[in-house]
């Protein structure tokens, strides 16, 4: 689930990341958190200053691949971004 707000500010594009202990144990949370680090870092020259996105993984990230997450950030990206 993907959420995007667009703030006042000018500074560049922050992202944040919700991984709850439904989707795994600490070594499943980090990893699915620097993969979606690493989507989100691609993705990022596509997004305008001052847009700030949260990423929350559900148990099913723990399992996908990591084109599956990059399809599903970026399909969450495109259909959110104003």
């Amino acid at each position: 689930m993907t959420y995007v707000n667009r703030v006042v500010t000018d500074g560049p594009a922050r992202f944040g990341f919700i991984v709850s202990r439904q989707v795994g144990g600490a070594v499943v949370r980090n990893t699915v958190r620097r993969r979606l680090k690493a989507l989100c870092a691609e993705s990022l020259p596509t997004l305008e200053s001052g847009t700030d996105v949260v990423i929350r993984a559900l148990p099913s990230a723990a399992s996908a691949s990591f084109d599956d997450l990059r399809a599903e950030v970026s399909r969450g990206l495109v259909r959110r971004t104003p």
